[in-house]
């Protein structure tokens, strides 16, 4: 199947989670995957005629002893780096790095536009792909990563998965889109990221916002 990508993710975060602006001369470039494929053996809990039962989409769990973004649920991706061939190049290889997937079954479709991600100073380009011949994925280095795993898109839309992670922060509050799945949340920028492109999709589901969540941040190491 193809995934139907003529829309895309709007540069307007209607979150405040971006309001603080990046640091122009300390900023670093990023780009993550969105790997799209579909499930050999593990169809959707949920059905929902927007998508197939088999779609599913590629995540990995960070380790709990990164300095930055420890135990959240996160695209494969990480820093451009000089010698990459711009943010495809960057995204595709952090994903061999993180989960040993084969490049050679990965169609990229294309990119959405930059999206600042301020906690750490990153520009980050997402990358939209297909995964036309799946291969097996698991945890390459668990210095970086706690698990790799797939979760089916249905799953995802089920509204009763659905929640806003509510974090408080410098006197703030935010909140945000969350996801609960495969017995962890996904939150924060990934879960900003993925909603916004189920709404520009027209596949998002009406869901309670008014059901809330701590969001789950793990201490960086040193700060017990």
């Amino acid at each position: 199947m193809e995934l139907p990508m003529e829309q895309r993710l709007s540069v307007r975060e209607r979150e405040r989670w971006y309001d603080v602006a990046l640091d122009a001369e300390a900023v670093r470039p990023a780009a993550v995957l969105l790997l799209f494929g579909a499930l050999d053996d593990a169809p959707a809990h949920f059905h929902d005629s927007a998508v197939p039962d088999d779609l599913d989409v590629l995540f990995v769990e960070r380790a709990a002893n990164l300095s930055s973004h420890p135990g959240q649920v996160a695209f494969p991706g990480g820093s451009i780096d000089p010698d990459d061939d711009g943010p495809v190049a960057a995204a595709v290889r952090e994903s061999v790095e993180e989960t040993g997937l084969d490049a050679t079954g990965v169609e990229v479709l294309g990119v959405l536009p930059d999206i600042p991600l301020s906690v750490s100073n990153f520009l980050v380009t997402p990358v939209l792909a297909w995964w036309a011949s799946p291969s097996p994925v698991a945890v390459v280095d668990f210095a970086e990563s706690a698990q790799v795993f797939r979760v089916p898109v249905a799953d995802l839309l089920d509204p009763a998965n659905r929640r806003m992670s509510v974090l408080r922060r410098g006197g703030q509050i935010f909140r945000s889109p969350a996801f609960l799945v495969h017995g962890v949340v996904v939150w924060g920028f990934t879960a900003i990221l993925l909603s916004h492109l189920f709404d520009d999709l027209g596949w998002t589901l009406a869901w309670d916002t008014s059901q809330e969540i701590p969001a789950p941040i793990a201490s960086p190491p040193g700060d017990d």
